[in-house]
């Protein structure tokens, strides 16, 4: 982290002269790739309200590990996260019912356990706020380091895979007609979210989370015309909200989750707009 400091602080930039917004800036770096990435197959295997499902399973298990007095409660958050995913796969490749139905039947339950256990004994749910509104500026170097190895398994996970997982989630019975195993790759996919979503949960706040894991690939699919450009600028647009959402938070003092969220708005908006021009 040392190298990182020295070269922002030859930038000579206000906001960049503390170390916490140094931590903040390569945590924002690191999470535009990878939610520009998730982005697309949600997007496209209509998984949008998937990773609200996810963050409220997150905050269960996060509720559970404080309640055990553990001191690392968001390793049973990722637990129970990655344990909802499988569950989430297991029953929708087993039921004919909408995958939105089957989403909305266990975030319901994931966000009653949740407040049924943070609130049990009378507790008091404000330890729990940071979790709902997030704050990336507190990121350690440590979580930094976790998130830069989960966006190199996931690049290396498009890289080996992308075209088998775009089909999955278009055309599954063709994925299977093919020989593509079906239910491994959505499997991987929805666990890939599970670890993702929980892990920035406490950076970017579960309130708001979804929009980054819907907005910048429905953006990117207004003016995208082939599957390179769809990735690229879904990407790219999640690297730009999140960089100005962190400046805009530092200088306004608010959230800078809410902040690149409507960033995020903005870029569907003037995508919105330019797509017949791009057609």
């Amino acid at each position: 982290m040392s190298l990182w400091y020295a070269l922002l602080d030859g930038l000579s930039l206000e906001w960049l002269s503390m170390n916490f917004m140094k931590n903040a800036l390569l945590a924002v770096l690191l999470m535009g790739p990878l939610f520009g990435l998730l982005s697309t197959m949600t997007v496209t295997g209509k998984l949008s309200f998937f990773s609200d499902a996810l963050g409220h399973s997150g905050f269960t298990g996060i509720a559970i590990g404080v309640l055990c007095g553990s001191a690392l409660p968001m390793a049973w958050a990722v637990a129970l996260a990655v344990a909802f995913a499988l569950l989430f796969s297991y029953v929708r490749g087993r039921t004919s019912q909408a995958s939105e139905t089957i989403i909305s039947v266990f975030s319901s339950t994931a966000v009653a356990l949740g407040i049924f256990i943070a609130t049990m004994n009378g507790s008091s749910f404000t330890k729990f706020n940071k979790y709902l509104i997030g704050d990336i500026l507190s990121v350690t170097p440590g979580e930094i380091g976790l998130l830069a190895l989960v966006l190199v398994l996931v690049a290396v996970l498009w890289i080996l895979a992308s075209n088998r997982l775009v089909l999955t989630a278009v055309h599954p019975q063709l994925a299977s007609s093919r020989g593509i195993p079906v239910r491994g790759y959505e499997t991987l996919f929805t666990v890939s979210i599970a670890v993702v979503v929980t892990l920035a949960m406490s950076w970017v706040g579960l309130m708001v989370i979804n929009s980054l894991l819907v907005l910048p690939a429905a953006a990117a699919r207004n003016v995208a015309r082939n599957l390179r450009e769809y990735h690229l600028f879904s990407v790219l647009g999640a690297l730009l909200a999140g960089v100005l959402g962190l400046v805009t938070s530092y200088y306004l003092g608010c959230s800078t989750g809410a902040v690149i969220s409507l960033y995020l708005a903005v870029f569907f908006a003037v995508t919105f707009c330019l797509r017949k021009i791009r057609g």
